[in-house]
């Protein structure tokens, strides 16, 4: 018969034992980190990726995993702020043993990502940074969505269809990506016979834009480029209406949020922005990601969303090609991509990591984005 003390090291041991199998089941599979802005500033694109993202790996996992194992994604929040970032990124590498990593939305959060990826040689796809400097980081450094350079473009292009010969530009100058996309637009604007009237900033959380938007006024241009994040966005577009300005405004994908709309109202109608993706489009694939998402979550995906997902089927894809997932050999399988049939489009990426890959053009109307028209490279 055993003693008292005997039982209860034998119940501890036991207990022991069974936390740590719990422990081991819950560490099964391929560990993929993945960091984003849950809360914070920027938070509605890091909850899109977050939801898109884990709509794939539902999907493969449902579908029998990668390799024979499932997918096991690791999320940690940056929380929208400056220097997180770094440190979510380093305990998924040396502490998570993540094999690969999957963000930012954001290209200045990506850019403080890239170098800590680059040196530690573990492939990184960013969903949405469209700076063209995040790959520059080096060859394990990806992303699946257009860069800025070409969104500039389109936008130009797309505001000179509207019949416009001056535009005006305003600027977030806290922001590589506000900065990256004015400098190509007024490229391609002015290549086309353009003239810019004049360019005004800001710094990202302000509140008051009255006076650049009065600058802006007395310039009398027919469409203002506004290369914002949704956050400043509908309040200057709201602003510039009570000023009396009622010409059209066109953005860049970081408008792409329902806090556009909620916030900005009746003022953001008839507005323009640049894009990666239309939830109403026909493509039998787009359709069949919608429909999933809608009766997962009980909203319609956005473009967060849909290039997040995109991520996570592309690193899979690439891990099944390589038939591993050793970092140096599902990096050389993503540079290989060719044609990998996505949601937001075909990708395949060219000498520089960067996709090559269409834009869509969508307009604010009835409170909803509206496709108005696609725009190949």
């Amino acid at each position: 018969m055993m003693t008292f003390f005997p039982r209860l090291v034998f119940a501890v041991l036991v207990a022991g034992l069974s936390l740590t199998a719990c422990s081991k089941k819950q560490e099964i599979g391929i560990p993929v980190g993945q960091f984003t802005s849950l809360t914070g500033a920027q938070a509605s694109w890091g909850q899109s990726t977050q939801r898109g993202g884990a709509l794939a790996l539902d999907e493969i996992n449902g579908a029998g995993g990668v390799l024979n194992q499932p997918l096991r994604l690791i999320t940690k929040d940056n929380q929208s702020k400056p220097g997180e970032t770094s440190t979510a990124v380093r305990e998924l590498i040396t502490r998570d043993k993540v094999v690969a990593l999957l963000g930012e939305v954001a290209s200045g959060r990506s850019l403080e990502a890239a170098p800590i990826a680059q040196r530690s040689g573990i492939p990184m796809i960013s969903p949405g940074a469209t700076n063209e400097k995040v790959t520059e980081t080096g060859d394990h450094i990806f992303r699946v969505c257009f860069i800025d350079p070409f969104q500039g473009t389109v936008c130009a292009k797309f505001a000179h269809k509207l019949g416009a010969i001056k535009a005006a530009l305003l600027v977030d100058v806290s922001k590589d990506y506000s900065i990256g996309l004015a400098k190509s637009f007024k490229q391609e604007f002015e290549k086309e016979g353009g003239t810019i009237t004049g360019q005004q900033s800001y710094s990202g959380g302000d509140k008051d834009f009255s006076a650049q938007l009065t600058a802006i006024k007395a310039d009398n241009p027919q469409v203002i480029f506004l290369p914002a994040y949704y956050t400043e966005a509908p309040l200057i577009i709201r602003q510039a209406r009570q000023l009396g300005i009622t010409i059209p405004f066109i953005g860049g994908d970081g408008w792409d949020s329902p806090e556009l709309v909620q916030v900005g109202g009746d003022a953001v109608e008839g507005c323009y922005f640049s894009n990666h993706f239309s939830n109403q489009s026909t493509d039998p694939q787009v359709v069949a990601f919608v429909q999933n998402y809608r009766k997962k979550y009980g909203e319609d995906p956005d473009a967060m969303a849909a290039l997040s997902y995109d991520s996570v089927n592309l690193l899979a894809d690439a891990m099944k090609r390589a038939g591993t997932t050793d970092p140096a050999k599902v990096t050389a399988a993503l540079a290989a991509t060719k044609d990998f049939s996505g949601v937001t489009g075909k990708i395949t990426f060219d000498e520089h990591r960067n996709p090559i890959k269409p834009a869509v053009i969508l307009q604010v109307k009835g409170g909803k984005f509206n496709y108005v028209e696609s725009v190949a490279p």
